[in-house]
């Protein structure tokens, strides 16, 4: 028997789950894609930090401190490793199965940066 358990990683959330939750200010959308692609379409209320500045062990945002996180990218691969940096690090967080993908999919609104209607890239 080994002595340490396997443990999977970050909880998974829905699309769906992460809106209600980010809506009713339980947890925070903490989106991780690149500039152009988070300037072109995020969740309105998220906040902003690239993988890389995660990777490189940055200060999470302000709005995300000492929440609950709910990590999200295009379609999940990239907020999945973020994620399991994040829950190395003590931080209370889940990954958002499909990303901001299956968000727009879902019908869930996508706002640019300048608070319009924003695309998914």
């Amino acid at each position: 028997m080994p002595l340490f358990a396997h443990t999977s990683g970050p909880t998974q959330i829905t699309v769906t789950e992460a809106h209600d939750r980010a809506e009713a200010g339980e947890a925070v959308l903490l989106d991780v894609r690149e500039t152009d692609e988070y300037a072109a379409g995020h969740a309105p209320g998220s906040v902003w930090q690239p993988l890389i500045a995660v990777a490189a062990g940055a200060d999470l945002p302000a709005a995300a401190q000492g929440r609950p996180v709910l990590a999200i990218c295009r379609s999940g691969n990239r907020s999945q490793k973020a994620a399991e940096l994040l829950a190395a690090r003590g931080v209370d967080v889940s990954n958002v199965s499909g990303g901001m993908r299956a968000w727009a999919e879902a019908g869930l609104p996508v706002q640019d940066n300048a608070g319009q209607d924003g695309q998914v890239i």
